[in-house]
């Protein structure tokens, strides 16, 4: 009997393990969730990575953080920290400022703008959030999280 990740993906042989249909499930699964999140942030000119950070950019205060330090922070890697933060000044979203000390260091803050943005966005991206999932229990959430940690843990550390 084929599984439902093979009826999605018209598979008709089984997969070579039950770790290859699981992490298929995972990336599946990843990239459904993807395209319904980037349909909530679309209407507001920004991408889920965009919003992510601005959210960390919030969270650094009014020093901000250097462009490793936001990349450090976010959800879904992204190769290019910097056009990343371009286009968010380009929309006057964040504002930077050379160090003092280190002329080379350049730090990044939001911006009143990207605060605005934020206040706006973030109950419709909270509800939206919890709609994606709410028919799932809390039980099932937080053994979700758990086995999604897990998963993670095994993993070799980026660097």
């Amino acid at each position: 009997m084929a599984s439902k990740l093979q009826e999605e993906i018209k598979q008709t042989r089984p997969f070579a393990n039950i770790e290859e249909e699981a992490l298929l499930n995972i990336r599946r699964t990843s990239d459904k969730l993807q395209h319904h999140t980037q349909q909530l942030f679309k209407p507001h000119g920004v991408t889920p990575t965009q919003y992510n950070v601005l959210r960390i950019l919030r969270g650094a205060g009014e020093n901000g953080l250097r462009c490793s330090e936001v990349g450090e922070r976010l959800v879904s890697s992204d190769p290019d920290i910097t056009r990343l933060l371009d286009r968010l000044q380009k929309q006057k979203l964040v504002r930077r400022k050379r160090d003092a000390k280190d002329r080379r260091v350049i730090h990044t803050m939001i911006s009143a703008e990207g605060l605005r943005l934020l206040k706006e966005m973030d109950p419709l991206v909270n509800d939206g959030v919890k709609q994606i999932l709410k028919h799932m229990s809390r039980e099932k959430l937080t053994t979700l999280v758990a086995l999604l940690e897990e998963a993670r843990q095994a993993l070799p550390v980026e660097g």
